[in-house]
Order: structure tokens, then C-alpha cells, then sequence
């Protein structure tokens, strides 16, 4: 039996991050089909990933790099704090 290193994510979470993928703004489904299937030398990235307490826009775990996509929705002063946060 394998047990994973990272707890469960909360289901609310997982339910947002869900809704998110369904719903992505026309700049999120453009960089999407360049960057999904490995197209973007063989890394494989995920898109609205958990990184609690955030979701963020895509995620390459190999790299351990996160790329959002600031549009009307995003707050500079929130974007800050979650910047910093991200890059720790």
C-alpha cells in the first residue's frame, strides 16, 4: 500500500479548482493548448491546481514553476501578497 506525502485537499477546494477548469477565460483555454501534452519542451503542466490556499492558473511540478494570468478579475494589492507567498 503507498501512502502520498501531501495531505488530501480540502473538498471545497478540489470542487473550485473543478469549476475553474470548466470555465476558463479565452486567454487560459489559448496558452492551455500550447502548454498542455508536453508541447512545451516534454514538461507536463497542470492547469487550476491547488497550491493552498491558492489555485493557481497552471503549474509545471517539475519545474516547480506556477504562471498566472492577470485579467480583470486580479487585485494588485491580493496579487501581491500571493506572489510572495508563491515565490517561497
Amino acid at each position: 500500500m503507498s501512502y502520498s506525502s501531501k495531505p488530501p485537499l480540502p473538498t471545497v477546494t478540489l470542487g473550485r479548482a473543478r469549476r475553474l477548469r470548466r470555465n476558463q477565460t479565452d486567454a487560459e483555454r489559448k496558452l492551455w493548448n500550447r502548454l498542455r501534452s508536453g508541447q512545451l519542451c516534454g514538461l507536463k503542466f497542470r492547469r487550476q491546481h491547488p497550491v493552498p490556499p491558492y489555485i493557481v492558473d497552471f503549474y509545471c511540478e517539475a519545474k516547480r514553476l506556477v504562471v498566472e494570468l492577470d485579467g480583470s478579475q486580479h487585485n494588485e494589492d491580493i496579487d501581491r501578497v500571493r506572489t510572495r507567498f508563491l515565490e517561497q
